[in-house]
């Protein structure tokens, strides 16, 4: 697995806020992040006392008499301390936080008057699609274009968005954007938040091939641990607006504000912005409320091996070779996508005579027509 800059109270900072969630099953996830649930529940009960597991920002609860002067310093100590946010997030952080915030068009007032008001990047935002109706049930995930890293080398941002709650389960800095980098990456993924039962991505490397095949060595593996895989249409990054919103919010939050040296840089500051995204910053899309309010991890835990594709008995099966990409069949040999070589695959008849599914567990990959000249 490759290396991630994880502090010990980073990982425990992260373990109290998933097992703090309405229904997490903390027993286990005290197995995914390694510790015994005697730990677990330590770190829980020194959370709830109020002692700090991570470096934190606790502004104290001011009066609620305080001069207009106060009130401004508050909001343009909000705006500081977040260059990007508007005035409503300003409100409702000042409103959790205890104070008596002023009206969402006074805040706006205020960031006018002391020069902190700049066009929206990006211009106006695309309007809500769809939305999933449960967490877990579909992650959005793409790399944010490069960067250039000062000591030599790029950074490629790796993300993954919750449908449901926009949650931000993975935020990496990559060296390239490899499938075995991005494999190697989702499994700490998985082992935290448990496995989504589907994932939303584009058509581009190492979601599909350069020749335009969507199954990829990655894809094979993903569809192994039941982790379906949703492509986008072509040319249509709006069918991901989830995603590229939260690209939006990342370039404007944390890469135009500074050059990173090294990868380790740029994962010390993700790490710190995503738990500020997840649990701190209001979101407008879900009410002004923190992803964090909306997620739970998910049940399905990641398997510590990869087990063979079962069938039901009486189904035609056929293992691919691992030197040629094709299944012998009624006499002749018939094409099946590269990386599927050396798995088993059934063949299955579709509703005309003659023709054939070929599937890898219940996802069809290619077809077998009899009626036509045997390749």
């Amino acid at each position: 697995m490759p290396w991630r800059d994880v502090l010990i109270m980073d990982q425990r900072l992260e373990f109290v806020r998933l097992a703090m969630m309405e229904g997490a099953r903390r027993r286990e996830l005290c197995r995914r992040f390694g510790i015994s649930a005697k730990t677990g529940y330590k770190w829980l009960a020194r959370y709830v006392a109020g002692e700090a597991v991570a470096d934190r920002s606790r502004r104290p609860h001011g009066s609620p008499r305080r001069s207009d002067a106060a009130d401004e310093a508050r909001v343009l100590g909000v705006r500081d301390a977040h260059p990007a946010w508007g005035a409503r997030k300003i409100v409702r952080c000042l409103t959790r936080e205890g104070h008596a915030a002023p009206a969402p068009s006074t805040v706006h007032a205020i960031l006018q008057r002391h020069g902190r008001i700049a066009p929206p990047p990006g211009g106006e935002r695309a309007g809500l699609r769809f939305e999933m109706p449960a967490p877990n049930q579909l992650w959005q995930m793409d790399f944010k274009g490069w960067t250039r890293l000062t000591q030599g080398g790029q950074c490629h941002p790796l993300t993954a968005i919750d449908d449901h709650s926009r949650y931000a389960v993975c935020l990496a800095a990559c060296a390239d954007e490899q499938g075995r980098t991005v494999q190697d990456q989702l499994v700490s993924v998985f082992r935290t938040h448990g496995l989504p039962d589907a994932v939303f991505v584009d058509n581009g490397n190492p979601w599909g091939d350069s020749r335009g095949g969507r199954w990829t060595a990655f894809s094979v593996w993903l569809l192994r641990l039941g982790v379906d895989v949703l492509h986008a249409r072509p040319y249509h990054p709006q069918s991901r607006g989830k995603n590229e919103r939260f690209h939006r919010t990342l370039k404007a939050e944390v890469m135009a504000l500074k050059e990173f040296h090294h990868l380790r840089e740029a994962q010390r500051a993700f790490d710190a912005w995503r738990d500020v995204y997840n649990h701190e910053r209001p979101h407008e899309a879900l009410g002004q409320d923190t992803p964090a309010s909306r997620y739970r991890p998910s049940t399905r835990a990641m398997p510590q091996r990869l087990k063979p594709v079962e069938y039901d008995a009486g189904e035609i099966v056929r293992t691919v070779s691992t030197t040629r990409a094709s299944i012998r069949f009624r006499g002749g040999l018939w094409p099946v996508p590269k990386p599927f070589r050396g798995e088993r695959l059934a063949i299955r008849p579709r509703g005309r005579d003659g023709q054939f599914g070929v599937f890898f567990a219940s996802r069809q990959i290619a077809t077998i027509d009899l009626t036509k000249p045997r390749p």
